[in-house]
């Protein structure tokens, strides 16, 4: 299996690696078939990501693709936050071998679970966000 550069320098430089103490909401989705497991930490001020940061239990495309999301994710309004998608992870990274593309779709789930978990400790709506599908 192929990786392009973008994803290897993710999978071997993973950016912010780790856990937040106090965070705001924390995210974590899993996909049985491949057993990839995430967990995002996200810290929000006002109505900001000051912070994001990730732990992930599978391969390196779940790993390169966690540490995108949380790149991208990071000093986002939480309406901006929201509009990160698999593709939008996908394409920062310069795309995954197909049979990878799941990765993508679970960081996206792990950004918005944690997004979710931030609405529910606060007890406000967040426009758009879904109820997340798998949470451990």
């Amino acid at each position: 299996m192929e990786y392009n550069d973008m994803v290897m320098d993710h999978f071997s430089n993973p950016r912010n690696v780790g856990t937040i103490e106090d965070a705001s909401g924390v995210g974590t989705v899993g996909n049985a078939q491949c057993g990839d497991i995430m967990k995002v930490y996200l810290k929000i001020e006002g109505d900001v990501v000051q912070d994001a940061k990730f732990k992930t239990f599978g391969c390196g495309a779940a790993v390169a693709t966690s540490s995108m999301a949380t790149e991208l994710i990071i000093g986002k309004t939480i309406k901006e936050a929201l509009q990160i998608t698999n593709k939008t992870v996908l394409d920062a990274l310069g795309g995954l071998p197909s049979a990878k593309v799941h990765c993508s779709c679970l960081a996206e789930e792990a950004l918005h679970a944690a997004l979710w978990d931030y609405a529910q400790k606060n007890d406000i709506i967040i426009e758009g966000i879904k109820i997340p599908v798998e949470t451990h």
